[in-house]
């Protein structure tokens, strides 16, 4: 949801079909972002994540390179059917007003089928390559606090997104994307329902339902420092408006906003190389 889109950024160095890259490759990853501590929240936080990455593109199963981990179950020219995974942190509700005296937020993580079909592609005479290419992303969704898994729901995600490497040099790259999302009643349950247990004066019982979530907006950029360095900057925007439990007192914010920087160190890779994976 939010966390895992700024981890993609970071690792995609958006190649397309034609390209050669590794089979595989390790290294660091560095990053700090700002994102809502939840959908259509007036509070935000702040994330710093240093960790080791890898990457491997097999024929069947690929790991990093635009999502966490990835089961591809058919792999043609024009589409491709995999597993995706995302990721989301949680927050203290003791930090946030809307939610104080209400359970934490926690981690969540997102698990289902994508099916990415490829609409057109492009080639510029002095900018590079590009993409534009259609993901219908279904997911159950969960919850940990690392003593147990609960499961909250699931969401749709179509997403439109536009790729260009060599936007404005051979190695910086560009992509933008617009996703429109649908969770079930017991995700809305998570983020906005209120039971008579926690309702204050300034906050009233609410029975969510499921529908509408918002629509994302996302761009984001990347370059190399070095041959083994690759920095990227990203942001988007929610639009939450018309969202299914607007008329929650959890529902704070019609428009939120997320941004993030950092980089990716390539240590070790490959000699054998792959296209189009």
């Amino acid at each position: 949801m939010f966390a895992t889109s700024f981890y993609n950024y970071a690792q995609q160095e958006i190649a397309l079909e034609d390209d050669l890259r590794p089979v595989w490759e390790a290294g660091i990853f560095a990053a700090a972002f700002n994102s809502p501590e939840y959908p259509a929240a007036d509070q935000s936080h702040t994330n710093v994540i240093p960790s080791p990455f890898f990457i491997y593109r097999g024929e069947t199963l690929r790991i990093g390179d635009g999502s966490i981990a990835r089961a591809v179950a058919i792999d043609k020219s024009w589409y491709e059917l995999d597993l995706s995974l995302a990721a989301a942190f949680g927050s203290n509700s003791d930090d946030n007003e809307a939610r104080e005296g209400m359970p934490d937020l926690d981690l969540t993580f997102e698990l289902g089928p994508q099916l990415k079909v490829q609409i057109s592609k492009f080639e510029f005479e002095d900018h590079g390559k590009a993409e534009f290419s259609m993901h219908l992303q279904t997911r159950a969704v969960f919850s940990t606090d690392f003593s147990g898994v609960d499961h909250q729901g699931y969401v749709f995600e179509p997403e439109l997104r536009y790729v260009q490497r060599g936007w404005l040099s051979e190695k910086t790259a560009l992509s933008i994307s617009i996703s429109p999302t649908w969770g079930s009643e017991k995700l809305h349950d998570y983020f906005y329902q209120v039971d008579q247990e926690f309702v204050t004066e300034q906050r009233p019982a609410f029975d969510a339902t499921g529908g509408y979530l918002g629509t994302t907006i996302a761009v984001s950029v990347s370059f190399n420092a070095t041959d083994n360095i690759r920095v990227f900057l990203g942001g988007n925007v929610s639009v939450h408006d018309e969202a299914a439990n607007e008329n929650s007192p959890l529902f704070l914010e019609e428009i939120t906003y997320s941004f993030g920087a950092g980089m990716v160190w390539r240590v070790w890779q490959s000699e054998e190389r792959v296209a189009g994976r």
